[in-house]
């Protein structure tokens, strides 16, 4: 069966590609999900216009996570921690101490986006990633200290 994916569907394809899938996956999954529907000439106008839509709306969003970006890129926080005598952290640097920090700069982030490579478990300077947006992620300066 040919059917014209609505959405992005992973291991598939993008909005506005058509596809060729077993009937049963057709009918039992994507199309009553509305992750498609069935290959026709008006759906595919349709569906063409949707997908031009989706792409002016995903561009604005990309733009606008690009200027909150730059605007995050200068901003440097600072998370005073305990330390022992080696000046070594009991602990990690976490996730909801960051997200404290960002809030008394005054910028609102949502702690499913921080982006931390390896856990925060010394002194220093350490960058970590915000992800905006699908394509954008922002880097702020993290500055871990003793109190």
């Amino acid at each position: 069966m040919e059917i014209i994916l609505t959405e992005n569907v992973e291991n598939l394809g993008k909005v506005g590609d058509v596809k060729k899938v077993r009937d049963g996956y057709a009918r039992n999954y994507l199309i009553p999900r509305s992750l498609a529907v069935l290959a026709s000439a008006a759906n595919t106008k349709r569906i063409e216009k949707e997908k031009a839509k989706k792409l002016a709306l995903y561009e604005e969003q990309r733009k606008e996570a690009q200027g909150k970006a730059d605007e995050l890129s200068k901003v440097s926080i600072t998370v005073a921690v305990e330390v022992n005598d080696q000046e070594k952290l009991y602990g990690a640097v976490t996730e909801s101490e960051i997200i404290k920090a960002l809030e008394a700069e005054g910028q609102k982030i949502e702690k499913k986006s921080l982006v931390i490579e390896k856990p925060i478990e010394e002194l220093g300077i350490f960058e970590i990633g915000v992800k905006l947006h699908p394509e954008v992620i922002a880097k702020i300066r993290l500055w871990v200290t003793k109190k």
